[in-house]
């Protein structure tokens, strides 16, 4: 009887793929408490502004999932000791702290129940850990070994006036569960969503954190890597690396060429004017806009280019994104 075949790695790369292709997202509109805590404000300009987007394989898609189903697994186990808990799974309700700062919710709600503090109000929140990462969770606790997910929880707490937070992480080697109760520390929370607020609205460039360099390992992990130091151009075309669009403070966006407010689907999809962001480009000398059509950018040696609607000696904003990338060898 002949043997079955090895599949070798083709049923794995089928799922994978599967995942990748119908796991993809479109970029967040708005700027998530989940990324308040992290330490770079030019990266979440960057991110905020679509011009870089995180890549994920099929295995780590399938890693989110994984967290995502322990969800309903949490809030059961809490339920069966006393927990009363809301606003879960599907149910979970959009927060805004204003401007274009929000959240597609916290993980749940608890009215009572919490073993120690039966009577006190909590935010839910439930991650998921390698082992490696749990026990520094285990030995430093949530401030200190993961400030992101600590500024997400003080965000959800101080917008849905809630003074109490409880963490429940699970490890995914060995199935171990830490719960730790975090207190609402009103100043931090608040300077966090400023933050926020003045990294949305803002229409230049922010300066990357203090130490930032090509080697360091954080940098070096980072979407934006080929942008802050290999020169490299934003390669994504849609309204908000446009230099004519402006992120307002009540939450919208605005075309200051066309004169009007943008959906998110108009964003995506971005006009035939659109002329790419001066910071978005890699200058060798400057750039001015020209017009209410196109921006000029100075590229060094007497060269000008005219970025904006394609037109006689205007480049649109794909073919200039092509020629930059050509002419400097990014993807070489």
């Amino acid at each position: 009887m002949a043997k079955i075949p090895r599949p070798d790695d083709a049923i794995t790369e089928a799922i994978n793929a599967h995942h990748e292709r119908v796991g993809r997202e479109g970029p967040r509109p708005y700027l998530g408490f989940s990324e308040l805590g992290h330490h770079c404000d030019r990266w979440l300009w960057l991110r905020f502004r679509w011009a870089v987007a995180e890549k994920f394989s099929g295995r780590q898609l399938r890693l989110f999932r994984r967290g995502h189903a322990e969800e309903a697994s949490v809030v059961a186990d809490l339920r069966a000791i006393g927990c009363v808990i809301h606003s879960t799974g599907d149910e979970q309700e959009p927060l805004w702290a204003g401007g274009h700062v929000g959240s597609g919710g916290c993980d749940g709600i608890i009215e009572s129940g919490v073993p120690g503090a039966e009577k006190t109000r909590h935010i839910l929140e439930i991650k998921t850990y390698k082992e490696s990462r749990f026990k520094e969770l285990l030995k430093d606790g949530i401030e200190v070994s993961n400030p992101t997910h600590w500024s997400q929880m003080q965000a959800c707490m101080r917008v849905h006036k809630i003074n109490r937070a409880l963490y429940v992480a699970v490890c995914k080697d060995t199935d171990e569960m830490l719960c730790e109760r975090v207190r609402l520390d009103k100043t931090r929370a608040d300077r966090d969503i400023e933050r926020g607020k003045y990294i949305s609205e803002s229409d230049v460039i922010l300066q990357p954190t203090p130490g930032a360099s090509p080697t360091w390992y954080k940098c070096k992990m980072c979407s934006a890597h080929s942008l802050c130091h290999k020169g490299d151009i934003a390669r994504n075309v849609n309204c908000r690396t446009c230099a004519m669009s402006t992120a307002e403070p009540d939450g919208t966006w605005y075309c200051t060429l066309h004169d009007s407010t943008l959906s998110v689907e108009e964003q995506l999809a971005a006009c035939p004017d659109h002329a790419i962001h001066p910071d978005l480009v890699p200058l060798q000398a400057d750039a001015l806009l020209s017009g209410r059509h196109v921006v000029a950018y100075f590229i060094g040696h007497g060269e000008t280019i005219y970025n904006g609607h394609p037109d006689s000696g205007v480049m649109g904003s794909h073919e200039f994104i092509a020629y930059i990338v050509k002419a400097k060898g990014l993807d070489e």
